[in-house]
């Protein structure tokens, strides 16, 4: 019995794939929390709360920069290796990387230019911090543009390898360089300029890879433009946004109405939790191009036994990860300190949207994948409404609980509605069944 069920485990392409994708990530998230672990110990919590803004930040203007290219970059490699010319690809990327840095300009003189104004208008005006966030911007976006077009040629364990291990691995070292050499307050700068190193590299390896035979265009004529190019994002990029912006607007608004201790008090919070959703974006890794393959090759029923087995996947994978967190919060964050004890409560509340996150499925990868990207789109930037809504009439009154409310109940919101217009429209269950 068992040799069967490794040996079915084997010949399926999607789980031997995730299972693969995830214990890189898994390995990430490790170093990750080591990371995190070392700060909170070593670091002085204001200084660990400036980072985690950083980083917040950057997640949100990242997206902006990044347009939904990266996404959008997977839709044509689907639609390329359809046609058997999937070196064609080549000639897309070196459009999106030149949108992408222009994006990247545009953002940092629209901040530059904003900020006397935006001053006058907040609480707190705009603090070195942010305008540190925005000048790493180009290196950020980069990154994660080289990241998927990685995973676009199929390379995509080399993917995982950049976005989990390098991006933490040399940041960890740097890190432990600052506390040795008591210059912490540089933290910001160094996880900037680390994206630096990860853009070049992978740059690098993207270059070789195309220059290879089997990268080689078949067919020149089949050009995207500049303008199919953002007409395709542009939906993705809305909606991309929209869903980093809930990611981060939390620890944003929370920032605003409060403090950096209470940001990196949350902030841990919101990083366990990327326990569970690590399980659910290793398999949106692997599902992304072969739905995109399918629905371009009109094979209905071999995508829908897809997103079936992917969301059984999910679903077994994530739930042991929420009991436990659920179960032993606060013996897990008193380990970054006694102070991040604070999180218990916020941290149940978060993990209460992954579960009904994880019982949604791959249904945001779905609609993007299946010319839905509009519709998707909207559903978020719905969501993102009430989150702002929430956040505003929350924080102010019961703090981090009030953030972490927001955050799950508008996850709730996008989840269920796109699950029941997916339903509706294709009578594909992107949710569990059995």
């Amino acid at each position: 019995m068992t040799k069967q069920l490794c040996q079915k485990l084997k010949t399926s392409s999607l789980t031997g794939k995730s299972f693969g994708v995830l214990a890189l990530r898994l390995l990430g998230v490790a170093l990750f929390f080591g990371l995190t672990l070392y700060l909170t110990n070593e670091v002085p919590a204001f200084i660990v709360g400036q980072y985690d803004f950083s980083r917040a930040l950057l997640l949100f203007v990242g997206a902006i920069a990044l347009f939904g290219m990266q996404q959008s970059v997977i839709f044509y490699s689907g639609f390329f290796a359809a046609k058997d010319n999937l070196g064609q690809l080549r000639q897309v990327y070196k459009q999106m990387v030149l949108l992408v840095l222009a994006t990247a300009l545009l953002l940092n003189i629209g901040l530059y230019g904003a900020a006397p104004v935006l001053n006058k208008f907040t609480s707190k005006p705009i603090d070195e911090i942010a305008y540190q966030t925005f000048f790493g911007l180009a290196f950020y976006a980069l990154t994660m543009l080289h990241i998927d077009v990685l995973r676009a040629l199929g390379k995509i364990y080399l993917s995982e390898i950049f976005r989990n291990i390098l991006r933490y691995a040399l940041l960890f070292v740097a890190v432990v360089v600052l506390v040795v050499t008591d210059q912490a307050h540089h933290l910001v700068t160094v996880f900037l300029l680390n994206f630096g190193v990860l853009a070049l590299a992978s740059g690098a390896l993207i270059v070789y890879f195309f220059a290879t035979p089997r990268f080689q265009p078949k067919d020149r004529s089949q050009k995207v433009n500049t303008i199919s190019i953002l007409k395709r994002s542009a939906p993705m990029a809305i909606s991309a946004t929209s869903f980093l912006l809930m990611q981060s607007l939390d620890v944003l608004m929370l920032k605003q109405f409060t403090d950096y201790e209470s940001v990196a008090i949350y902030s841990v919070a919101v990083k366990l939790t990327l326990l569970v959703s690590v399980v659910l974006s290793s398999v949106n890794t692997v599902l992304g191009p072969q739905i995109a393959k399918d629905f371009n090759q009109k094979n209905t029923l071999a995508l829908r036994l897809k997103i079936k087995k992917s969301t059984r996947l999910i679903f077994i994978s994530t739930t042991p990860i929420i009991i436990g967190l659920a179960l032993l919060g606060d013996p897990i964050l008193e380990l970054f300190g006694a102070g991040y004890k604070q999180a218990n409560t916020p941290l149940l509340i978060l993990l209460a949207g992954q579960m009904i996150n994880a019982f949604c499925g791959s249904v945001g990868v779905y609609l993007n994948m299946t010319n839905k990207q509009t519709t998707f789109q909207w559903i978020i930037a719905s969501a993102v409404v009430v989150n702002v809504f929430l956040n505003w009439m929350l924080i102010p009154r019961y703090g981090m609980q009030g953030a972490a409310i927001a955050t799950s109940a508008s996850m709730i919101m996008w989840n269920v509605t796109a699950v029941l217009y997916v339903y509706w429209k294709d009578k594909t269950a992107t949710f569990l069944t059995w």
